[in-house]
């Protein structure tokens, strides 16, 4: 634990999510940030395994951003809570939640790649939050690197309101400097200088004309976002700079600009620039309020970013360390917390108590007295708060809405490398699911498997690294058996008759029943058609029991048979001898009998998808599904995206998640949900029907 931390009212904090697609250098710059911010005395890097907010094990020998790591970088008398994010899809789930506390954005921008997947999904979560943003052209030393060509892919999938703030001078080995286009000043760095200071001279002349152009662009969109500023500039006035931040600022939070600056992490070029607009633009927690959240009784209620209001905060990460414990990771929406407080969570309805209250930084944690409205800060050992969950002043318990984790879209079935295990590993991945809610998993009745699901199988990869490394337990994986089900697909009826003499008491139940095929997913319904009290009514309910414990084991494969009717219309009972047992044999035995003669069909799940890609891939894609037996039922258009609608069966789709990104370079994703239940074709069933037999065989002759 480091020593106590400054302690910042709620007008000098900025919360800000730095996003982007993975690689596009976000760790880099907020290492950056920090160092020239003075938060670290000595640069990291991604590649050499020191960077601030990349620590963990698996962050170090993957080279990758996985877990969201929040820098409380000090510039100009306020305190910017930079939550560095991952940028692959894998882990978007951290990206979620960094948004979901934040107050604006960085969307960090490579130079040579430009606008990726990743970019474009963070993007669109700030759009759901309604967060202003300032985009980063980044890598502007790299090789190849295109300032222009990156900024009009940004218009064109990004948002056609982005407006660069400053251009640079010269890319690549070229690079120098960047040009204000707010002074009108170029800023030429100094080399071997790697806090990024510059020399302020005028613009080279070979740039000026393209500079004027710019400069033009920019001074007009922020004057039509204000009438005043508008008649000063129509008039030819020179604008007020303070007045021009001012509307800027605001015209951000309408989602009617775009900020765009350029550097280089790497070098520490354009990133004080990029700090000061942070400061200037970005919304303290007071200017980005109110917030929602609701009652006990469901109504909603604002709450403001201000020390005045009663205390709430949204608990947006857990992790664990040992010796430690878990830490919890929260967002003070409003009202302030100190060492010592007692707080509520009303999802669990318990107190809790706060002891060694700090803020987060990277690895490390700074111990604080109190922190104020807006801040972020971590707490150790809380008895039953998890992700997600509010924190409340007692007397005002109110819910904060939650973060929204994508849906998972791959499994896979987990076992322990090591016989008895099983709980260990059933608590491993419990643990697992606390620091990570988009890792989830369990056991499957049915399958007889436990099932772990993630975003991905880089992400269940991770986890499964960090499943071994924290919690001591090695895994096998296999391929998650699938569900399928059995249907008949005509009428027939029969006899099933129980006989049993044993010297003393015997046993008889005697029963006609009648099958009938249903349409797909009405399920199962018994009929009684039984006159005359030929089976006493009391044992028909049994006759019902045996009827449906026969249809779980099926009459193929071992699946349930589903979607049909029985009715017991005939039989006869002995005085002495029926019993509820008898009768609930015989049911079993007319059941099996009669569903052999009722034309038994397998059936498969059978998954709705969406893929969406770029446009580039369509077919590539259409192909891949055409051949996992998909059918296509269209497409459409959703701005630069392609949606491929189609149904898959399930046992096409193992893995399919990485196929998608395989055949769209990483930009393709996809959702599935279950659709129903459909025949399984002929030369399919039969190799199925045959794997089945040959497990009950080796089941039996292991017993």
């Amino acid at each position: 634990m480091a020593p106590s931390a400054a302690e910042y009212e709620t007008s000098q904090l900025r919360n800000v999510a730095v996003v982007g697609h993975g690689g596009a250098g976000k760790t880099t710059l907020v290492d950056a940030m920090a160092y020239i911010g003075g938060l670290t005395r000595r640069r990291g890097a991604v590649e050499k395994g020191n960077a601030l907010t990349d620590f963990t094990s698996e962050e170090t020998s993957h080279g990758i951003s996985i877990n969201l790591a929040v820098a409380p970088v000090p510039w100009k008398d306020v305190k910017l809570n930079l939550i560095d994010t991952p940028g692959y899809t894998d882990f978007f789930g951290e990206a979620k939640a960094g948004i979901r506390v934040a107050d604006g954005a960085l969307v960090v921008v490579g130079a040579q790649e430009g606008v990726g997947v990743g970019t474009e999904r963070a993007w669109e979560a700030c759009e759901e939050r309604g967060i202003p943003r300032v985009v980063f052209v980044s890598m502007m030393g790299r090789e190849s690197a295109s300032f222009e060509e990156t900024f009009q892919q940004i218009k064109s999938t990004l948002s056609a309101a982005a407006i660069p703030l400053e251009v640079p001078i010269g890319a690549g080995d070229g690079f120098r400097g960047i040009v204000n286009l707010f002074s009108g000043r170029a800023h030429m760095y100094r080399v071997g200088s790697d806090k990024g200071e510059y020399d302020d001279v005028e613009v080279p002349e070979e740039l000026q004309a393209s500079v004027d152009r710019y400069r033009e662009q920019l001074i007009e969109t922020i004057a039509t976002a204000d009438d005043d500023l508008l008649e000063a500039y129509l008039e030819g006035e020179e604008l007020d700079r303070e007045r021009v931040l001012e509307v800027l600022g605001a015209a951000m939070r309408r989602g009617e600009l775009y900020p765009v600056f350029c550097g280089s992490g790497e070098s520490g070029w354009g990133v004080r620039a990029v700090l000061n607009k942070l400061v200037e633009l970005m919304p303290s927690p007071e200017e980005a309020g109110p917030f929602l959240a609701e009652s006990r009784n469901g109504d909603l209620v604002e709450v403001t970013g201000t020390d005045g209001e009663p205390f709430t905060a949204l608990v947006f990460k857990t992790t664990s360390e040992p010796h430690v414990g878990e830490l919890s990771y929260f967002r003070i929406f409003s009202g302030s917390v100190y060492n010592g407080h007692t707080v509520y969570n009303p999802a669990h309805t318990t107190p809790e108590r706060i002891t060694h209250l700090s803020t987060p930084s990277g690895a490390g944690r700074n111990e604080v007295a109190r922190l104020h409205a807006g801040d972020i800060g971590v707490v150790a050992k809380l008895k039953d708060t998890h992700t997600g969950d509010t924190l409340c002043a007692e007397g005002r318990r109110l819910s904060l809405p939650g973060i929204e984790w994508p849906p998972t879209d791959i499994s896979i079935a987990v076992l322990p490398k090591s016989r008895g295990e099983e709980d260990k590993l059933a608590n491993g991945l419990s643990k697992l699911h606390e620091e990570d809610p988009t890792f989830r998993s369990g056991y499957d009745p049915e399958l007889g498997q436990t099932i772990a699901r993630g975003l991905g199988e880089l992400h269940l990869n991770i986890c499964f690294e960090k499943l071994k490394r924290k919690y001591g337990v090695g895994i096998d994986t296999e391929e998650p058996r699938i569900p399928y089900r059995e249907t008949i697909t005509r009428e027939a009826q029969g006899q099933g008759k129980y006989k049993k003499q044993t010297g003393g008491r015997g046993q008889f139940g005697d029963c006609w029943i009648r099958l009938k095929p249903r349409p797909r997913g009405e399920e199962y319904e018994f009929v009684n058609r039984i006159k005359g009290g030929v089976i006493p009514h009391k044992f028909i309910p049994a006759v019902d029991k045996g009827i449906q414990a026969a249809a779980r084991q099926g009459v193929l494969a071992g699946y349930p048979l589903v979607d049909f009717m029985v009715e017991c219309y005939d039989g006869s009972y002995h005085s002495v001898d029926s019993s509820e047992q008898a009768f609930k044999i015989a049911g079993s035995m007319a059941f099996k009998r009669v569903a052999q003669d009722a034309g038994p069909v397998l059936l498969e799940p059978i998954m709705e998808v969406e893929v969406r890609t770029p446009e580039e891939f369509m077919g590539e894609v259409i192909g891949d599904l055409n051949q996992r037996r998909g059918r296509i039922l269209g497409m459409e258009s959703r701005g630069r995206w392609q949606v491929v609608k189609a149904r898959v069966p399930l046992a096409e789709l193992y893995l399919y998640s990485a196929a998608v990104r395989s055949l769209t370079q990483g930009k393709g994703t996809h959702s599935r949900h279950l659709h129903g239940y459909d025949p399984v074709p002929p030369h399919v069933a039969e190799k199925v029907i045959a794997e089945a037999r040959n497990e009950r065989e080796l089941a039996a002759a292991a017993r």
